[in-house]
């Protein structure tokens, strides 16, 4: 019987700049918000834009197949290639090592990346408050389609980010030890830096083919909780939630 374990956790922190207008969509319940044809999706508690981690995870796994030449599986349909196990070092087992492989596969394998929501920066809110923007934090690009039949113009609206907006991102990486076997730390980290580059040399969200969807990402903290560190935590420790009294 195969052992799992984590030994360590590696926290990636850091902001996303939008370096053109960012659009991903929201829900179509919205859509009377100003007459918007296209909106974006908000946390609805502060009605403020973020990046879902589905978003930020999906996008760079995606291009990390088209990177390593992965196209659809023996059925035809659009799921990643997962080869079977005896095919330890194939590029395929590597992204699924770190994105997580569908529930079907013959290869079971623990998901090592998490991607957290992406939320304002506490500067970009306030500037964006500052800004007579066209929506709450947002802006409103008017868009116009040709239909070639007709020659008739069919304009229609398009709500985004403005370039310039930032958000607070977080990555987690889990560090296994398998078997007795431990992960490449290295490796697993260079892939997702990897990844992280391709996703700043295409474009996230929607519309990137007419310039939408260009960021940077900019780490500013690489930190790891290893297993001691879980291990030595106790009632005299810091932990880093509030323990009510009366469960003490």
């Amino acid at each position: 019987m195969s052992t799992v374990k984590i030994s360590k956790k590696i926290f990636i922190k850091g902001t996303i700049e939008c370096k053109t207008g960012l659009h991903i969509g929201g829900s179509d319940q919205t859509l009377s918000i100003g007459g918007v044809d296209n909106v974006i999706v908000r946390n609805p508690i502060t009605n403020t834009p973020y990046i879902p981690g589905s978003s930020i995870k999906g996008k760079i796994r995606s291009l990390m197949e088209k990177f390593y030449g992965l196209g659809p599986n023996a059925e035809g349909n659009n799921t990643i290639y997962v080869p079977p196990k005896d095919e330890i070092n194939s590029d395929g087992v590597k992204i699924g090592m770190i994105f997580g492989v569908p529930a079907e596969s013959e290869r079971i394998s623990p998901t090592r990346l998490f991607v957290r929501d992406a939320f304002l920066t506490d500067e970009s809110k306030k500037d964006l408050e500052q800004l007579e923007t066209d929506l709450p934090y947002s802006e409103v690009k008017t868009e116009v389609t040709i239909n070639r039949v007709m020659s008739k113009a069919n304009p229609r609206q398009m709500e985004r980010v403005p370039a310039g907006t930032k958000f607070n991102f977080e990555f987690v990486v889990n560090i296994y030890k398998i078997n007795d076997k431990d992960d490449d730390e290295k490796e697993l980290l260079n892939e997702i830096f990897k990844g992280m580059s391709l996703l700043q040399d295409d474009y996230l969200g929607g519309s990137g083919s007419r310039g939408y969807g260009k960021v940077k990402f900019h780490i500013e903290k690489l930190a790891h909780k290893t297993e001691d560190t879980y291990k030595s935590l106790s009632e005299e420790q810091n932990y880093d939630f509030a323990i009510p009294e009366e469960l003490k």
